[in-house]
């Protein structure tokens, strides 16, 4: 690989692009399964060129290698064209971009914006097809959660990110309805003979074994089983025709 100047010639540009042929058109190659209809590999490594070109214009040699640098530049322009324009067909872009160079052209000659009606007619192009393509190109531009997550193009403290519901999080609806399973539990619970509520605590509360709550209430461990699956399906019972009612 040549030296590279901060100041690159002409001469030493060519050198260069020829040097980067081959990765240019390989990338191109290995981004083209990712290609849509309206994008050839022509375009492809039409951007590649530019990113290189690019990459020659931005160069500071010392901090990093030409090479390095300039692979980054080349996939990435092609990776944003294909980002860029994956949206709109190419012969939809060419009609909005008609559009938008006669409406300048009008601006300046009339030394106002001129309204929809003047374009079409400028144009000559009937005015249903011209509010068409308008709309196909507002609908088709990409919303990205990212763009909001900052206030550069807003007044409001709003962070719209932060108001995007977590799939995962309990509605109001759903801690409302726990709660009130979680109430109904408490009053069955307290309705149960004493022996039932101590083996319930002791187990979940206080998480004995079956074999430590026989020695606390002086009883065997069999007999802690049977209180505790007699104590469950007392509980299981009056829940269901709790929730039935």
């Amino acid at each position: 690989m040549l030296g590279y100047k901060t100041e690159i010639k002409e001469e030493e540009k060519e050198e260069i692009i020829k040097e980067f042929l081959p990765y240019i058109k390989y990338t191109a190659y290995r981004l083209s399964w990712k290609l849509p209809n309206h994008i050839t590999m022509d375009d492809l490594i039409s951007c590649g060129l530019m990113g290189l070109m690019d990459a020659l214009k931005r160069f500071e040699p010392g901090k990093v290698k030409l090479k390095t640098y300039a692979e980054l530049r080349i996939k990435g322009a092609m990776i944003d064209e294909l980002r860029a324009t994956a949206w709109i067909p190419r012969s939809m872009r060419k009609k909005i971009d008609t559009i938008n160079q006669e409406r300048l052209k009008l601006e300046r000659k009339m030394g106002r914006m001129p309204d929809d009606t003047e374009v079409a007619k400028s144009l000559k192009m009937p005015l249903r097809d011209y509010f068409k393509i308008l709309q196909y190109a507002t609908s088709a531009n990409p919303i990205r959660l990212e763009d909001f997550k900052t206030n550069k193009y807003s007044d409001s403290e709003l962070n719209i990110a932060e108001c995007i519901a977590d799939p995962k999080a309990s509605t109001p609806l759903n801690i409302l309805e726990e709660k009130d399973v979680k109430s109904q539990i408490a009053s069955v619970i307290d309705a149960l003979p004493e022996k039932e509520k101590m083996v319930l605590s002791l187990y979940y509360w206080e998480e004995l074994t079956m074999q430590e709550i026989g020695r606390v209430l002086k009883i065997t461990e069999s007999r802690v089983c049977q209180i505790h699956s007699q104590a469950l399906m007392k509980l299981k019972g009056k829940v269901e025709k709790a929730v039935v009612r």
